[in-house]
């Protein structure tokens, strides 16, 4: 063998050394269906199904199985798992249904293919939900609790709210709470329902009072709520009560003590015993 040769089975040997051979499992892809696209794009109405194609390539010479799988939104598969032969691709349809009530805006999802050895790839997938944007809030089971004014509040329209409340509170002798409109700390999804509670550790002893909670938001959401309650000092109340009725009977007892008989006739707690039973003879 000359030098020349000597040196170019040399050259060979270094390459197959630095240059790793690829498997099947690590060759396969996945991407969008017709190439050009790096990722799945969407759009449509909530409770609409959109329709597309994933592609799994497979260039090597052992056939691969992968099971695909969506996440973020509902994804539905015509077929998986999948079994792509050597140096073949599979063309996957699926659909991705829009959930009704969907708020519109954007959403991010993916595609994710896993092979049989546990090697993943995933394709992002963005939907675009669109409708008409809504805006729209309830305040409901106002309640006056020990530790302040409990509320909930729901999203009743397809955008999420940041909400603004202000609460009015007036008793018999005036206005006891007057406090103007400020941002709560919270964003309230479409659809959605939290409890709150508006702290009022200065309530009255006694008095009927009627509260108002306006709560508003961006958009022309508004709603108010209206309750009312009584407060009244029941241990006091109940001394009172206590305290007049024993000085009643007091009095009571001290006013038959006083009478006199009329005429020397003796009292009835003077009269013999004899005298108050019924004999059935009249006198």
């Amino acid at each position: 063998m000359s030098s020349a040769a000597r040196v170019l089975c040399l050259s060979l040997l270094l390459l197959s050394a630095i240059v790793p051979t690829a498997t099947a499992a690590e060759a396969w892809s996945v991407a969008p269906s017709g190439g050009g696209r790096p990722s799945f794009y969407t759009e449509g109405e909530p409770g609409t199904v959109q329709r597309d194609t994933v592609s799994v390539t497979n260039p090597g010479d052992e056939p691969v199985t992968v099971r695909l799988r969506g996440t973020g939104v509902p994804i539905a598969f015509a077929e998986s798992p999948v079994r792509i032969p050597a140096r073949t691709r599979a063309e996957v349809p699926f659909t991705v249904t829009v959930p009704t009530g969907t708020a519109p805006g954007d959403r991010s999802a993916g595609i994710v293919a896993r092979d049989t050895d546990g090697r993943t790839k995933t394709v992002p997938l963005r939907l675009r939900v669109t409708g008409p944007e809504l805006s729209a809030l309830t305040v409901e089971h106002v309640e006056v609790r020990a530790e302040g004014i409990a509320y909930e509040l729901v999203n009743r329209g397809t955008t999420p709210i940041a909400p603004t409340l202000a609460v009015r509170a007036d008793g018999v002798f005036g206005r006891l709470l007057d406090r103007a409109p400020r941002h709560l700390p919270l964003a309230l999804p479409p659809g959605s329902r939290t409890e709150l509670t508006e702290p009022w550790p200065d309530r009255p002893a006694l008095d009927a009072v009627d509260v108002r909670l306006t709560v508003t938001a961006a958009g022309g959401a508004s709603d108010t709520a209206e309750t009312s309650v009584r407060f009244v000092p029941w241990g006091g109340a109940a001394g009172v009560a206590g305290a007049l009725a024993t000085a009643g009977a007091l009095f009571a007892v001290r006013r038959r003590r006083r009478r006199k008989p009329y005429d020397g006739e003796p009292t009835e707690a003077e009269r013999p015993v004899r005298q108050a039973e019924l004999t059935g003879v009249g006198t």
